[in-house]
């Protein structure tokens, strides 16, 4: 079970997210109790949905790929990414 919630940390932001790799668009929603929904087409095999995931986020929040970080969850599919300040 994800942790229902976003924090600010010294470096930026904290964002808890359940993967669904295989899907048939990117995007990024929104669940219940802040937890992110991220879709993306990639399949979770050698690490292609990790950084499909990335891509999307940069997307959705505007910011470099190198400002986002994947801190846990790389075989799962319940992950925390952090965004770091520029």
């Amino acid at each position: 079970m994800l942790l229902a919630r976003n924090y600010k940390t010294s470096n930026g932001m904290k964002f808890f997210l359940k993967a669904k790799p295989s899907a048939k668009v990117d995007k990024v929603e929104s669940m219940e109790g802040n937890v992110l929904r991220v879709f993306v087409k990639a399949s979770a095999k050698e690490g292609k949905a990790n950084l499909a995931i990335v891509r999307v986020l940069a997307d959705y929040f505007k910011v470099s790929k190198s400002a986002i970080r994947v801190k846990s969850g790389l075989k799962s599919k319940n992950k925390i990414v952090e965004i770091l300040e520029n």
